[in-house]
């Protein structure tokens, strides 16, 4: 990941002109990244920030915040978990042991285009190359993108070739070796162990042991943690939501990533816009886990419109501490839906967001046989049941059907109950098919066929 500082801060702008990272103090801060539009300008990593002002008068100046290096160098490595169950952290690198990912999801090439879709949705510049070894990869990817080096007889070959400036040895070693004439990798390991121990000390055999896999890696595994907390800054006072669209797109592709990642979804989350006295709170809740990023943005999109801002919004952040499981909907083999089709779930939480909690509900059953007690209003949070075999839509009191008899299609189902409450009733429902092409349920008295009773409407 070579622009890891750089990137984090282009990918939250839909536009940006010169722009540089600077670090150091007073006088001598200094320039350690700038955009493509500042290069090419004359702006250059190194160069004195007053000399950049001398040879460029509009761009902006970032400070460099290695707190925000390592916050997305652990965000990206949370987001390959996807693809292992070992993931390393190395400087400005994420190794990943895929040898056994590759039953899963097929070749090295393919996973490989895989990772590169998923880091360029995120708007992270990246080198990728594979090697028998983590630290081997990590050089090889410093060398050059794209090398697939899968054997050991092959990666010994790579490794003969790498300058020792580029090969992330301990730097006593890197920069003394060239003066004794030792400019490769390969001029290296060709000399006797016992003379570079007593040059060099066990650390540059242990680093070239750990490099061609005769030593173990010597890594720490990584683990996503079991929260999501993201903050974005924002370039300026925004006193309207429209505004805040775009960082919050980016924000829940963030969120989606990361729950990728984990193999997991979010049920409840909460947007925080921050102002410079206090905070506005805006929480997202889900009836069941999601993960899918449309989604996640349409749902706190929704609820974020129907916010009035008390002050103008200077940083955003989006802390998720409910991650459970998530199960992928069920889909038929041979789905007839319009590709533009919403899945129930999803259609559900977007009528939530845009109209309110209360105005959407789900019905379950009761233990009253009676169709007009049959159903009852459930809370959210009792899980979207099955619809009923009878209609959802009942009337209040049973009214004539009128017109020509109806078509019988099924039936009949009697109920004879309510004797415990002065209630009693004995019918025979029907499922019919009235003159118009109407479903209706329907009843008459038991064993008769007219002075038809309509209860209901099928969809």
């Amino acid at each position: 990941m070579p622009q890891l500082a750089l990137d984090g801060v282009l990918r939250r702008r839909a536009d940006a002109g010169p722009l540089v990272l600077v670090a150091g103090t007073g006088h001598a801060r200094s320039i350690v990244a700038a955009n493509a539009a500042a290069r090419e300008a004359g702006l250059r990593v190194g160069q004195r920030l007053s000399a950049a002002q001398a040879l460029l008068a509009q761009f902006e100046a970032l400070p460099y915040q290695p707190e925000r290096v390592d916050q997305w160098h652990r965000f990206l490595a949370a987001v390959a978990y996807r693809y292992s169950a070992e993931v390393s952290l190395l400087p400005h690198a994420i190794v990943l042991e895929v040898s056994r990912s590759l039953n899963l999801f097929g070749s090295w090439p393919r996973l490989e285009s895989l990772l590169r879709a998923d880091l360029d949705a995120l708007g992270f510049r990246h080198r990728i190359s594979a090697a028998p070894t983590p630290h081997a990869a990590h050089v090889l990817a410093g060398v050059a993108d794209g090398q697939a080096v899968l054997t050991d007889e092959q990666l010994r070959h790579a490794l003969q070739r790498i300058p020792l400036a580029q090969s992330r040895l301990p730097a006593a070693a890197a920069e003394a070796l060239p003066g004794m004439g030792i400019r490769t990798l390969g001029q290296l390991l060709a000399l006797p162990r016992d003379g570079l121990r007593r040059r060099f000390g066990a650390e540059l055999l242990l680093a070239l042991d750990r490099l061609t896999g005769a030593a173990p890696a010597g890594l720490e595994a990584y683990r996503p943690p079991d929260r999501f907390d993201l903050r974005i800054e924002l370039t300026h006072e925004v006193e309207a939501i429209g505004a805040l669209v775009f960082p919050l797109r980016r924000m829940t592709s963030d969120l989606s990533a990361y729950l990728a990642g984990r193999d997991g979804g979010v049920q409840r989350f909460t947007l925080q816009l921050e102002h410079r006295e206090g905070h506005t709170e805006v929480k997202v809740g889900l009836l069941a886990p999601e993960r899918e990023a449309g989604m996640l943005f349409e749902l706190a999109r929704a609820r974020l419109e129907q916010v009035q801002l008390p002050q103008p919004v200077i940083a955003m952040r989006l802390l998720a501490r409910d991650l459970p499981a998530f199960v992928p909907a069920g889909r038929d083999l041979f789905d007839e839906r319009p590709a533009n089709a919403l899945p129930i779930e999803q259609l559900r939480e977007r009528l939530r967001a845009r109209l309110g909690d209360r105005a959407v509900h789900q019905l379950g059953s009761t233990t009253d046989p009676r169709p007009e007690l049959a159903q009852k209003v459930t809370a959210h949070d009792d899980g979207w049941q099955e619809p009923s075999p009878r209609p959802t839509w009942l009337f209040e009191r049973p009214i004539p059907l009128r017109g020509a008899a109806p078509r019988i299609l099924a039936g009949p189902e009697r109920l004879e109950t309510g004797w415990w409450d002065g209630g009693e009733v004995c019918r025979d429902y029907y499922v019919v098919e009235t003159a118009q092409g109407q479903r209706g349920w329907a009843f008459c008295a038991p064993g008769e066929r007219d002075g038809w009773m309509l209860h209901g409407w099928f969809a």
